[in-house]
């Protein structure tokens, strides 16, 4: 059987693990950016009231877009951001994938799991900053490094692209 390695950025990084649990003797390496961890992210009330309004009101996506980068991107970006998420996503899908990357806890089923993780976050993200991923997924793959980017919040491969790149390109030669 052919090996393979996956990039899952945000709640793609949650699905990342879940293809690790299913391929775990084909998976060479794993390589998550701004990635939900494997135990979910718990959201209080009002957090989850935004997130669960989002897959209808754009101005929703906005806030979470806004804070998750730092609140300091420039409001072109943002309104390119908001209107790609509302034209390329249903809106039923959009809302069950909050259930899917908020409620779900698979951390101790990948918990010790030896394949190499990069896992790359950004200095201004307000939901999944470095902290998270030192108390999660560092704690959890013993062969897990951590990257942090300066200049970048939630949205690296936009931010960073190029540092994004070059960074992921050297793990997965390595790995």
């Amino acid at each position: 059987m052919p090996e393979f390695s996956v990039i899952g950025h945000s709640m793609g990084g949650m699905i990342a693990q879940h293809v690790l649990l299913k391929a775990p003797n084909r998976l060479r390496c794993l390589v998550g950016i701004s990635p939900v961890p494997a135990s979910g992210v718990p959201l209080d009330e009002e957090s989850w009231e935004l997130f669960a309004a989002a897959a209808w009101n754009p101005q929703n996506r906005r806030a979470i877009i806004d804070m998750t980068s730092g609140n300091r991107l420039p409001e072109p970006w943002l309104e390119a951001a908001v209107r790609r998420s509302v034209e390329r996503s249903d809106r039923n899908a959009f809302r069950r994938y909050l259930d899917s990357w908020a409620g779900t806890d698979i951390h101790e089923r990948i918990a010790g799991t030896e394949t190499p993780v990069l896992v790359c976050a950004g200095a201004h993200d307000k939901a999944l900053p470095p902290e998270v991923m030192r108390k999660t997924w560092l704690r959890w793959y013993p062969n897990a490094e951590l990257e942090v980017f300066a200049d970048a919040g939630h949205y690296a491969p936009e931010e960073v692209p190029l540092a994004m790149v070059a960074l992921m390109e050297g793990f997965l030669t390595r790995s």
